[in-house]
């Protein structure tokens, strides 16, 4: 009876070891696998880790007290018992960005299974001891995730080398390739699809798929996907803090380069906007003499900057810039706009895009594409077929407008001056912004303000999240009997759904949250 029990014990240790271990695996990944930011998320979300569903295995260690040596067989079935009630309880739900098994997730793994069958081998001392270790140890399966991070760090940095080392050979290799960079705070992505899509008409173009903007998400782009038929590659280029562009930079050594904007956004890394900025401007810093830099100069942060390469800007119809937009019509069906080039010469296009930064943002692709040959004409048919990038003020059939992807100030601000322009009953759910750091509070409020002229009901997600944005509300006048705090999206949704129709309804999902906040 003791072995089998012994063994039973065994089997629910190990399983709800790995079906935590998938969790937190899941919540390292999300934070780029950085050891330091993985322990902040940690310290930040206490209570992810210290609750009931996580504490059970505390059990285990209670049996100290009423068992002995002659009775390991009830311990070792009590133990079991838990473990196995706690796999359960602690069974990984649906993600909104699932974990992605790469090979590093993979050896994270085998690593994390060594120090559990180490754990688990805890078995073999006298009975109360061992259950009670077990348990404690399956409280703590966050921290062996970090521990197992630590371990395999100087490998997978040995690893990523030799990737990044071949992925230059094989770029030096292609002296013919024409690369553009791509960053910004936000637009970057949408950005990178719209400019694909023009660059095509003319082009074989190879572009660094999803959100692959990271300095391995470009390698693994160019190890696995560049071919000698390609004749431009589109690399996105994402930073968290200084020097992750520069870095990205010094791997394909960008002939052109867009930046999309500038703003208060990753704060919580970066530090401060100052920081920002000099991230954003390493990509226009690498520009060669015989390239350009295509400068978005509505924005304040990039048109006070003085820069030294080739530089194009582009802008609104009172910016001054080369290439300015203007003449922007919005209706349910996307909008029409007029795109002047610096020569003079003009064009009128319509495109199933929403919003103004998404014009802004095409007007910086038009440039590039102008600039590489392809006509303001010939430009007309493939904007008119560009679809929204998913989740980024996507207007869905059932009169939902998909913004879910992580938001900004800037992007919140045009999402909800496009809400506002719908002759319709508008209603906003959100639960603001993240990754913003000290100003987080302070620029909920401002935005909640703005959205008081800006929408009809106002659902706000998360009952941490939704103080400031509340307070912005009724600061600016929004009534309160129009505000409805949601503990999660679902209850939101299941309010607005039941909500009384006042003609027709048009609904903005603004940000969703990650899976680690």
């Amino acid at each position: 009876m003791e072995l089998a029990m012994k063994i039973a014990a065994l089997a629910a240790g190990g399983l709800n070891f790995a079906v935590q271990a998938v969790y937190f695996t899941h919540m390292l990944q999300l934070n780029s696998y950085r050891t330091e930011r993985y322990k902040k998320w940690c310290l930040d979300n206490e209570k992810k880790l210290v609750n009931i569903p996580r504490m059970l295995p505390f059990l285990c260690v209670l049996t100290l007290w009423f068992a002995g040596e002659k009775t390991a067989w009830v311990m070792y079935a009590v133990c079991a018992a838990v473990l196995l009630l706690t796999a359960i309880l602690n069974w990984p739900k649906k993600a909104k960005k699932p974990l992605v098994v790469t090979a590093r997730v993979k050896r994270l793994f085998v690593t994390q299974g060594l120090l559990c069958a180490a754990i688990l081998c805890l078995v073999l001392l006298p009975a109360h001891r061992g259950a009670a270790l077990i348990g404690v140890a399956n409280m703590a399966v966050w921290l062996f995730t970090g521990l197992a991070n630590l371990i395999n760090t100087p490998l997978e940095n040995a690893i990523a080398n030799g990737y990044v080392k071949d992925a230059k050979q094989r770029l030096a290799a292609r002296p013919d390739l024409t690369v553009v960079g791509i960053t910004g705070s936000y637009g970057k992505t949408s950005v990178k699809n719209f400019l694909s899509a023009l660059l095509a008409v003319r082009y074989n173009v190879l572009m660094t798929p999803g959100s692959y903007n990271t300095t391995m998400g470009v390698v693994r782009t160019v190890r696995e996907l560049l071919r000698p038929s390609h004749e431009i590659f589109i690399a996105e280029m994402g930073a968290k803090q200084p020097g992750d562009i520069r870095e990205i930079c010094d791997l394909v050594h960008p002939q052109y380069g867009i930046l999309t904007s500038i703003g208060e956004q990753h704060l919580e890394t970066f530090g401060s906007v100052e920081n920002i900025i000099a991230t954003k401007f390493e990509l226009v810093d690498a520009i060669p003499a015989d390239g350009a830099a295509f400068l978005n100069i509505d924005n304040d942060y990039i048109r006070s900057r003085s820069v030294s390469v080739p530089a194009v800007s582009y802008g609104g119809p009172d910016s001054g810039a080369g290439y300015r937009y203007g003449d922007i019509a919005v209706d349910t069906h996307g909008c029409r706009f007029t795109l002047t080039a610096p020569d003079g010469e003009s064009c009128r296009y319509t495109t199933h895009l929403l919003g103004a930064h998404n014009i802004q943002n095409l007007a910086g692709c038009m440039a590039l594409a102008h600039r590489l040959g392809i006509s303001l004409q010939e430009m007309v048919y493939p904007i008119r077929l560009l679809k929204p990038v998913e989740h980024r003020l996507q207007l869905l059939p059932n009169g939902y407008i998909d913004d879910a992807y992580n938001s900004n100030p800037a992007g919140f601000r045009s999402a909800l001056d496009t809400l506002a322009g719908f002759d319709a009953q508008r209603v906003l759910v959100t639960p603001g912004m993240v990754e913003l750091g000290e100003r987080q509070e302070a620029l909920n409020r401002e935005l909640g303000a703005y959205a008081a002229t800006r929408c009809d009901w106002a659902v706000l997600v998360g009952l941490k999240q939704a103080p400031p944005l509340k307070e912005g509300l009724l600061a600016g006048g929004f009534p309160e009997e129009r505000i409805f705090v949601a503990a999660t999206l679902r209850e939101g949704l299941s309010f607005v759904n039941n909500l009384p129709r006042e003609g027709e309804r048009i609904v903005l999902l603004e940000n969703d949250l990650p899976d680690n906040f």
